[in-house]
């Protein structure tokens, strides 16, 4: 195993590591996700643009490896914004990580912006076709508290004002959660939860909400 880098930022330690050939991002000892795969992270994605009508404005919250912006840029979306927190996960994209979000920084149709999403969403009029939110690793396992909020009901609400008419919301989750559909479904529409599965234990999940006209 080979550390890339180890930084310390506002909310503790975030390293990027290399074994086996892949890479993987740890914050503050706690694994969020790897080059491994990414399947689930473009199903996030698939699942919320195959709901949301041609060239849809499309917001993702989280950048993580670039599994997700990657499958975005291969869309016919007319407008993709990214929100990430760590300014340094957005430089390994232009480094070491590009290979995996597949150059879509470079993509006129892509707009990064370095922000707490929580933050942003309260500051910004924008509204999206479809959103997608890969934040920690999903409303029953959070790596930093603050994020929690994203998954209870205010901050659904705060989703939900961020769509269009009809607009999809999706979430991605390390493992299923039938409290959290519920939530979706109560608070912006009616839900479905996707399963990807993965080579070992349960299957990543992702709960898809279209949000009522």
């Amino acid at each position: 195993m080979d550390i890339v880098e180890r930084i310390i930022t506002e909310r503790g330690e975030l390293v990027l590591r290399r074994r086996d050939g892949h890479y993987e991002l740890i914050s503050n000892g706690v694994f969020l996700m790897d080059t491994r795969s990414g399947e689930s992270e473009r199903a996030l994605v698939r699942e919320a643009l195959d709901r949301a009508g041609p060239r849809p404005r499309l917001l993702i919250g989280g950048l993580g490896v670039g599994f997700s912006l990657a499958e975005a840029a291969r869309s016919d979306a007319a407008e993709i914004v990214v929100v990430e927190i760590e300014p340094v996960v957005v430089g390994w994209h232009r480094g070491v990580l590009r290979p995996y979000s597949e150059g879509a920084l470079d993509d006129p149709r892509v707009r990064v912006i370095t922000a707490d999403l929580t933050t942003w969403l309260h500051t910004t009029t924008d509204r999206y076709d479809a959103v997608c939110l890969d934040i920690d690793n999903g409303p029953d396992w959070t790596v930093f508290a603050a994020n929690s909020g994203l998954y209870e009901p205010a901050g659904l609400d705060l989703l939900r004002a961020r769509l269009n008419p009809g607009g999809v919301l999706a979430v991605w989750s390390a493992a299923d959660s039938p409290r959290f559909a519920a939530e979706l479904d109560r608070r912006i529409g009616p839900t479905q939860t996707v399963r990807v599965p993965v080579p070992r234990g349960e299957p990543d999940v992702v709960h898809v909400a279209s949000s009522r006209r």
